[in-house]
């Protein structure tokens, strides 16, 4: 079991990293900060021949684990998958709306990925049309607090231009 692993991924028009590389830490630990548990979710690549959401899914990230097999150590994330909620990104915001997947019953859709179809960390934002926001709300329990999620392409420029519809 591991706490975190590293999304390394082209960015052409990142000039502050070496030929368009960038780097940053995805995180699913249950104390983080020595405080409260912190499950980041990711862009995982489905199709790289579709652009922005259309070759990607959305997941968060609850643990990475590695094992042994046949002599090769494979590397590998327990992710709870998030669903887009209709076929085009929200007419107002520009930004695709995903919601948990769920079984029935309710009980979460979970799979083992490889963590190389891992393209990057991805930044969602509870949609609270006509309903107060919770007033218990924080960073490290957002995720359960709300039923859909705009997914945030103004975090970044790189975020911008994966999830951005010329």
């Amino acid at each position: 079991l591991h706490a975190s692993a590293e999304a390394v991924f082209y960015a052409p028009s990142d000039v502050s990293g070496t030929t368009g590389m960038r780097r940053e830490y995805i995180r699913a630990t249950t104390s983080w900060r020595k405080k409260h548990p912190r499950y980041d979710c990711v862009f995982i690549n489905r199709d790289s021949n579709l652009p922005g959401l259309l070759g990607l899914d959305v997941g968060q990230v609850k643990a990475f684990i590695s094992f042994k097999y046949g002599g090769l150590i494979y590397q590998c994330a327990l992710v709870h998958w998030y669903q887009r909620v209709g076929s085009t990104p929200d007419e107002d915001t520009g930004m695709w709306i995903v919601k948990p997947s769920k079984l029935r019953g309710g009980l979460p859709l979970l799979s083992i990925i490889h963590v190389d179809t891992i393209y990057r960390a991805a930044h969602l934002i509870g949609v609270s049309l006509n309903k107060a926001i919770p007033a218990d709300i924080d960073h490290y329990n957002a995720l359960d607090r709300f039923d859909t999620f705009y997914v945030n392409k103004f975090i970044d420029h790189n975020a911008f231009e994966l999830l951005h519809d010329p």
